[in-house]
């Protein structure tokens, strides 16, 4: 039973490797990696791992580069710290470009009305400056239909100071915090989670 799984799993893998539609322009070898994980065309299957599909061009070679300075306490991570190592700027502006052009395929999750009630008001009032339409958009990236586990384990990271964030956006973390508790965090998980 798991073998047959397996051989289906990795000829549907094959096949998003070697489809020329949806690598155009892009090296497979750059991008192959990404979406075995990231899912097709960067948009996530998986809960705890991020869409990147529709990201913010700079905002993703940033992100590598400080994947690369993992050692340094720069973008802590799971594996994308080894991962970035294997590539240079120019591979990053190329697969960055590649998953700009992508649409973001958001999933169904379940989530709580009254939670996101809850955390349309916070992100409204603390982060629709940089994470603007809903998070859908914005510099900062989206957040908007990511998954809840991946969006949890962010904002621990952040508010726990294990993640390096902005100054705005740590001001206005500390700040919706200590004035709705910490349950603020998990209603704009469920706002957020909400979006397709």
């Amino acid at each position: 039973m798991h073998t047959k799984a397996l051989k289906y799993l990795l000829l549907a893998l094959t096949g998003l490797v070697l489809s020329p539609t949806i690598w155009a322009d892009v090296p497979p070898i750059l991008v192959a990696p990404c979406i075995s994980c990231h899912g097709p065309g960067g948009s996530s299957m998986g809960p705890a791992t991020p869409s990147i599909a529709a990201m913010d061009k700079d905002l993703f070679v940033e992100m590598m580069e400080e994947y690369q300075e993992e050692e340094k306490g720069k973008g802590p991570s799971t594996i994308m710290g080894r991962i970035a190592k294997a590539y240079s700027e120019k591979d990053f502006e190329v697969m960055a470009k590649y998953f700009a052009n992508q649409e973001l395929i958001r999933r169904h999750q379940i989530t709580d009305p009254l939670k996101v009630k809850k955390g349309a008001r916070f992100h409204k009032k603390y982060c629709e400056k940089c994470h603007e339409d809903g998070g859908r958009e914005g510099e900062s990236g989206i957040l908007a239909g990511q998954w809840m586990p991946y969006l949890q384990f962010s904002l621990a990271d952040f508010h726990a100071g294990k993640r390096e964030m902005g100054k705005k956006m740590r001001r206005r973390l500390k700040k919706m915090v200590k004035k709705h508790g910490k349950d603020s965090l998990e209603d704009i998980v469920h706002f957020y989670g909400s979006k397709r």
